[in-house]
């Protein structure tokens, strides 16, 4: 995956398909750590899966002999100088949190966070994505059900509202001086 909007449009998907009704994204960015925070109240995976789910090799999907979204995700972190935690229980929900190098050379670029973010809001029709962005004092937040909440009869699938969504978090983000790259 050539950034890392693209490994967190993975892991989210992947909360998707363990039915999750609301994940949290979370991103952090600190003097020299970008953090990226998954929480799902999904299935879950019990610690035999959550041991093989770091080897490429494996995949709970039947469609493909390979899953290559969590081992790419904690490459790319210790390239950086960072890592990546998982955590699961069944019936619970997962938690995954990558740290990357923030100035690291290795570092992927984030690539359209606002784009992806939209797009994950917008797009999974029964989850509840909540995004939240932190740097410093700062903070931006948005979510599917305040989005609904907002939006009224509208129905949020709808591409102009994902349109304006992007140029919404891109405002507010650059309105707080976040900036990934």
């Amino acid at each position: 995956m050539k950034d890392l909007s693209m490994h967190i449009m993975d892991i989210v998907q992947n909360s998707v398909r363990a039915k999750a009704e609301n994940v949290r994204l979370a991103i952090t960015l600190n003097e020299q750590w970008l953090i990226i925070k998954v929480e799902d109240d999904g299935s879950g995976m019990d610690k035999e899966t959550l041991k093989k789910v770091t080897d490429p090799f494996y995949t709970s999907r039947t469609t493909r002999k390979v899953g290559m979204g969590i081992p790419l995700i904690l490459q790319n972190a210790e390239l950086t100088g960072g890592n990546m935690c998982l955590s699961s229980e069944l019936g619970v929900g997962t938690t995954l949190t990558a740290t990357f190098g923030r100035e690291h050379i290795d570092r992927p670029p984030m690539g359209d966070i606002a784009s992806t973010a939209a797009m994950m809001i917008t797009g999974n029709d029964g989850v509840n994505l909540q995004f939240v962005v932190h740097r410093k004092d700062d903070e931006f937040a948005i979510s599917t059900n305040e989005v609904k909440e907002a939006m009224g009869d509208v129905d949020i699938r709808l591409p102009k509202v994902t349109s304006f969504l992007k140029e919404m978090i891109d405002e507010n983000l650059k309105e707080l001086n976040i900036e990934f790259d």
